[in-house]
């Protein structure tokens, strides 16, 4: 069977571009003669609709538009991702579907049966389950047809299954010859070569072709790679979409094709190329053409800085340095230097003079009280302020600067420094912030290196550093993964790492930090735990007081 493999980005809701983009890649696969026309998981609507689909005109308007589209449908089958719904009186009444359309009507439905409700998943809210799961005889071929998460429950490959049913397996029973997944799976740095590993054994133990067709494009705080696969019957890799970008191309199952043995890359060109692609989508969908950054000559502010002008170009980049009395001749300078590296434009607003004014108007309230955190925050508050007037005046989005590090342990200040539209490296640790700049600087010195050895500070009081208040970043960051990341909990964590007391206070510290986070920017994911609607932790507990 030849079959066009359509790679697209939808934009979620905008249900007239996302219907012409899937009559665009049916009209080619039709000028190519092949047989069918796959497109990904609820193509029609987006990937995450989220509380769209509770909305009854939004259904009608999307079932509308599905029939349009295979109204224009000839021999030539098309496969795409949309909503339907039936009657039954139980559930949502709502399946997210994968319809087969052909000679001018949609002919064949098969709803996912998988639903999933983990992480930054939550479809059980507003999906029912599929009640069958058929094959279709087309063309001499039989499909077997599943949905994303359908596919991911194989007992060959997992050790431990989310689910008692494989409807993949029931697929292959009811005689199946070739195996079709639409999909819209999330980017997690190394997710990739898992998929290939677990789509390997699946057509391998069976005997079976597979074509996975993969959404590709930015979703808020989701990045969607594409790198649709398609394996032979012997589990082989030998067609791949292109990472982080639309694509098309055509499968022919009775071709022999090289094999395709890399598809991941180093973690520093993964992430580089995940959170450029993601910034940029973000800015796209939600109109912004121009971004706004508060420069403080450290490492953070640098690097979501050259992310930035990566993503957007360096004549719509803004910086402002925003300098205080605390602020060190360093962080001029090496602002100064890494401005001039990437090209781009810049502002100084000191903060002192309101900084002095805030306090002197202050006083008849803090009556004299010592200095404590509310004097450092106030300075970053003012930041924020300038930041956001900025934004406001020239419809600049702000980029917040805050890492994962500093967001677990609540090093950082509500309404200053967490000021933003999008939090460029909210999923990626201080340890890794590092990596990523030394990478950047392979070939040529863009981040300046006064930056990436200088320790750590958020200079809001005299000779501020992070560890005064932190633990090692080293030594923090491992704690965090293995406990946001891994689930491992205090005992674990202490019998790999050691150090009770210091475990415990950093379990302590992320656990009450929850009320900070739930009030920050939305952050570009990355890993397979990112802070947000993906770790859902109350902010009223007392869980370590046990």
């Amino acid at each position: 069977m030849k079959i066009s493999v359509c790679q697209i980005n939808t934009i979620v809701g905008d249900i007239n571009t996302n219907k012409l983009k899937i009559l665009e890649g049916y009209s080619k696969g039709v000028e190519d003669k092949v047989d069918l026309v796959v497109f990904p998981e609820l193509a029609l609507i987006g990937y995450p609709p989220l509380d769209l689909i509770e909305k009854e005109e939004f259904r009608e308007t999307v079932m509308n538009a599905a029939n349009e589209i295979a109204k224009k449908t000839t021999d030539v089958g098309l496969l795409f991702g949309s909503v339907t719904e039936d009657d039954d009186l139980v559930g949502t009444d709502v399946h997210n579907s994968a319809l087969l359309c052909f000679d001018g009507k949609i002919q064949f439905i098969q709803n996912k049966t998988l639903i999933p409700n983990y992480d930054v998943f939550d479809e059980m809210r507003y999906f029912d389950p599929a009640k069958s799961v058929d094959v279709f005889e087309f063309k001499g071929e039989k499909l077997g047809i599943s949905i994303c998460e359908d596919i991911w429950n194989d007992a060959d490959y997992w050790h431990k299954r989310r689910y008692r049913t494989d409807p993949v397996n029931r697929l292959i029973l009811k005689g199946a010859t070739i195996l079709l997944n639409i999909s819209a799976s999330p980017y997690v740095y190394r997710k990739r070569e898992d998929r290939r590993k677990m789509l390997s054994v699946l057509t391998k133990g069976n005997g079976l072709p597979l074509l996975y067709v993969c959404y590709v494009g930015g979703q808020t705080e989701l990045i969607f790679d594409g790198a649709s696969m398609c394996l032979n019957s012997k589990g082989e890799l030998v067609k791949m979409g292109k990472y982080f970008e639309e694509d098309y191309f055509v499968f022919d199952t009775k071709e022999n094709y090289t094999i395709i043995d890399i598809v991941e890359r180093s973690f520093e060109e993964e992430i580089i190329d995940a959170i450029t692609y993601g910034l940029r989508e973000y800015c796209k969908k939600i109109g912004f053409k121009k971004v706004v950054i508060g420069l403080s000559g450290g490492i953070d502010s640098a690097i979501v800085t050259y992310f930035a002008v990566k993503a957007l170009g360096q004549e719509n980049v803004n910086v402002i340095m925003l300098p205080s009395v605390y602020s060190s001749e360093g962080s001029i300078t090496d602002s100064e230097k890494l401005i001039k590296n990437l090209g781009i434009n810049s502002d100084v607003i000191p903060i002192q003079p309101l900084f002095e004014d805030a306090l002197k108007n202050l006083e008849p309230i803090f009556n004299d009280s010592p200095k404590n955190i509310a004097e450092e925050n106030l300075q970053a508050r003012i930041r924020g302020l300038y930041l956001m007037a900025v934004s406001n005046k020239f419809n600049y989005l702000v980029l917040a600067t805050g890492n994962k590090s500093e967001l677990a342990m609540g090093y950082c200040t509500l309404y200053g420094d967490m000021s933003g539209g999008l939090s460029v490296i909210g999923d990626l640790y201080k340890s890794e912030i590092y990596a990523l700049a030394k990478y950047i600087n392979k070939d040529k010195e863009i981040i300046p290196n006064e930056i990436i050895t200088k320790e750590p500070s958020a200079e809001l009081k005299e000779n501020q550093k992070d560890q005064d208040t932190l633990p090692p970043y080293d030594y923090l960051d491992k704690v965090l993964k293995m406990y946001l990341e891994d689930n491992k909990e205090y005992n674990k964590i202490v019998a790999e790492l050691g150090g009770e007391k210091e475990v415990r206070k950093i379990l302590d510290t992320v656990d009450r930090n929850e009320y900070k986070r739930r009030q920050a920017a939305p952050a570009l994911k990355v890993s397979t735990k990112a802070f947000g609607f993906g770790r859902r932790f109350p902010i009223v507990q007392g869980w370590r007081k046990n």
